[in-house]
């Protein structure tokens, strides 16, 4: 699998490779990680990064919770890339509502806080509809997400997901992809425990203060510009693994940019020994 490095960080991918064969052997797990100092935290983003959820999922929910209450509008797939530049289901919404004024709901409701409403109740309805899609297992998990994360429960590191998305939707997605052992010890921060959304820090600043870590020791992955930009604003080291949306999005910045996290029978997987090394440069070029 290759990955692309930021540029200004140069180095060999031969110590990954035996760093992945260390992380893989049973007991012996992390032991090459602790030669290097472990991440205080491990944080992932939930949609994109656990699961591709955006084109198949929310998307597809968006238009059914519309077509459930009357409305109009049907989210394209190049439309709904467009509209998550917007941080935020129900913010996403009144977004496309407001350029819309010509065409109801907004056309009919003038009040700012019955379109409010109107938004929340869409998007509970939305997040049911999601969550029934979830359930049916038709998303998998994306390559190398359950491996991660067990090598850094195992090597006890905290895991957590930092998330614009509902509560409840992301919970459910923990629960059903990872078990509920995983998700009994992994925590969930998302949808309005923050006042502002990604890609303001306030998210990832969270996690580290509720958990008890330095944001510089935590490693974040995300997949998309504005979640880089959050966990980067934050003071982490963060990856990339881009999604079905974000495959063309500019990510200087990032500490490493790859395809996915990897198959486990893949060579260049990533794993908590790299991780260890990507965040052991970011320091060290900090």
């Amino acid at each position: 699998m290759q990955s692309t490095i930021n540029r200004s960080r140069h180095f060999t991918n031969t110590p990954f490779k035996a760093a992945s064969r260390g992380v893989q052997r049973g007991p012996r797990r992390c032991v090459l990680a602790k030669a290097q100092q472990l991440p205080e935290a491990l944080l992932f983003d939930c949609d994109g990064v656990l699961v591709d959820t955006e084109r198949d999922g929310h998307r597809i929910s968006f238009n059914q919770a519309f077509k459930q209450k009357g409305l109009d509008h049907e989210w394209g797939v190049d439309l709904y890339g467009e509209l998550l530049e917007i941080g935020g289901g129900k913010e996403r919404m009144t977004k496309y509502f407001n350029d819309h004024l010509d065409k109801d709901p907004f056309k009919s409701i003038k009040d700012p806080a019955a379109r409010k409403s109107l938004v929340q109740e869409l998007h509970l309805l939305k997040t049911d509809l999601f969550m029934n899609l979830v359930d049916t297992g038709a998303m998998p998990l994306r390559p190398g997400v359950a491996r991660l994360i067990g090598e850094a429960l195992s090597a006890g590191v905290p895991v957590a997901v930092c998330s614009t998305s509902n509560e409840r939707a992301v919970s459910n997605i923990v629960r059903v992809m990872l078990g509920s052992r995983v998700a009994s010890v992994m925590r969930v921060f998302a949808g309005d425990v923050v006042p502002k959304k990604k890609p303001d820090p306030a998210i990832y600043l969270l996690a580290a203060r509720e958990l008890g870590v330095n944001p510089a020791r935590c490693v974040v992955v995300e997949d998309s510009r504005i979640g880089l930009k959050a966990a980067k604003a934050a003071g982490m080291t963060c990856i990339i693994t881009k999604s079905s949306y974000t495959q063309e999005e500019d990510f200087t910045g990032a500490d490493a940019v790859f395809p996915s996290l990897g198959q486990d029978s893949d060579p260049g997987q990533v794993t908590l020994n790299r991780l260890c090394l990507l965040m052991a440069q970011a320091k060290a070029l900090a």
